[in-house]
């Protein structure tokens, strides 16, 4: 039932007990109900003027990210290569003490310390942002001493 709805079922209420307007009682009661019924039509305009605005917004939105797109260039590339640079990276440990092999993400490598889960050794960690970089200079060291095999002696 819609607040008109509820109003109109007051003021049939009213008639219906025969409440008498010229006393000061009545007189009261039909001013309420009036005004209940202002309120009740203020009420039902407002929720159609939101909703009309709440479709107003919604097209402004998508005119907007269609602007964007045209103005910054944006494209399903760039939002998959922002997606690989969200995921965690993953680390491997060796524990010296028990040789148990554990895997820790960079958050937990940042720290610089943990407890090995296997002994509970306390393993310090140096974590390394260039430790890539070193893999690629590894491919040239001798597999023995570790010397850059292009190097001359």
């Amino acid at each position: 039932m819609t607040i008109s709805e509820k109003v109109a079922y007051i003021k049939g209420l009213c008639e219906g007990m025969k409440i008498n307007e010229d006393k000061p009682e009545g007189k009261l009661f039909k001013e309420i109900i009036d005004v209940l019924g202002d309120m009740a039509k203020e009420i039902a305009d407002l929720g159609e003027n939101s909703l009309d605005l709440a479709d107003e917004i919604d097209e402004l939105s998508e005119d907007l990210a269609l602007l964007e797109d045209e103005v910054y260039g944006e494209d399903d590339e760039d939002e998959d290569n922002e997606d690989e640079d969200d995921e965690p990276m993953f680390f491997e440990v060796k524990c010296p003490s028990c040789g148990n092999e554990i895997t820790i993400d960079e958050d937990v490598a940042s720290l610089g310390k943990i407890d090995c889960p296997n002994c509970g050794e306390k393993l310090e960690l140096e974590f390394d942002e260039d430790d890539e970089d070193d893999e690629d200079d590894e491919d040239d060291e001798c597999g023995c001493c570790g010397e850059d095999e292009d190097e001359d002696d």
